[in-house]
């Protein structure tokens, strides 16, 4: 059972992650996986990140009038993506906590570095963009099975693709939308997602709903540039602690 002063810290990480998403149209798992896998572990942070995950990406996959272009277009990238995350899950299942956390922290660091020197992936030739779209998309489902987080490559390569804002604020839904539920069904059925853990990811909802609302609000009044370097500060930080606090505990142990 989780304590009160842990649900309430649960429930404001959620709000956090909900408006960052909300602002800039990305970043609920990484946010959450960023405040919660120190006090509550990777595993059960992921638990509980699945049902608003699911809920809030299936609502923006469905905003913007160009889902089926995008299914047209992704539809290998997302198909290599939710094949991989079951792989992942089965790295999670099975490695030492203290070594992933270690790989999240790095991701997140990495991640905060490519914003600040706006390192972007060259946009694949139109011939070979398909071969392309499988790859990172592979690459991607790994990583998200194993630490949560699809920014690297996945999100990377979605960026390449040039999409003009709306579109990209919808196909990111629909990727997470997708592998969300691909995450959900594989760690089911690993008997990783404990009644607890489901109960506290349908709970979570309501912050996170909240923090989205906020977020789409606060996005009209503040430079998305501004708010990026703000973001990806916080997540260098973030980062750091979680890869020497990793490094720290596998030493010891």
């Amino acid at each position: 059972m989780f304590s009160t002063e842990l649900l309430i810290a649960i429930a404001l990480a959620f709000i956090a992650a909900g408006f960052v998403k909300g602002a800039i149209g990305l970043g609920l798992p990484t946010v959450t996986l960023a405040l919660l896998t120190l006090p509550l572990g990777l595993k059960p942070t992921l638990g509980i990140l699945v049902i608003p995950l699911v809920v809030t990406n299936t609502w923006q996959a469905l905003q913007g009038g160009h889902l089926r272009e995008l299914i047209q277009r992704l539809w290998q990238f997302l198909a290599a993506a939710v094949i991989t995350v079951y792989a992942g899950v089965q790295v999670l299942a099975s490695a030492r906590s203290e070594v992933l956390v270690a790989i999240l922290g790095v991701i997140l660091i990495a991640n905060s570095i490519i914003s600040f020197t706006r390192f972007r992936i060259p946009p694949p030739r139109p011939e070979r963009e398909r071969a392309w779209s499988a790859v990172c998309g592979a690459l991607g489902g790994v990583m998200f099975g194993m630490t949560g987080n699809f920014i690297v490559p996945g999100i990377m390569f979605l960026q390449a693709l040039g999409l003009k804002r709306d579109m990209m604020v919808q196909a990111l839904g629909l990727t997470f939308c997708t592998i969300s539920a691909a995450l959900a069904l594989s760690m089911t059925q690993r008997s990783m997602l404990t009644p607890d853990l489901m109960a506290v990811s349908a709970g979570a909802m309501l912050p996170a709903a909240l923090g989205l609302w906020l977020g789409t609000r606060y996005r009209k009044s503040i430079s998305e540039e501004q708010f990026r370097k703000i973001f990806y500060a916080g997540l260098l930080v973030i980062g750091c602690s979680l890869l020497f606090g990793a490094l720290r505990n596998l030493m010891v142990g």
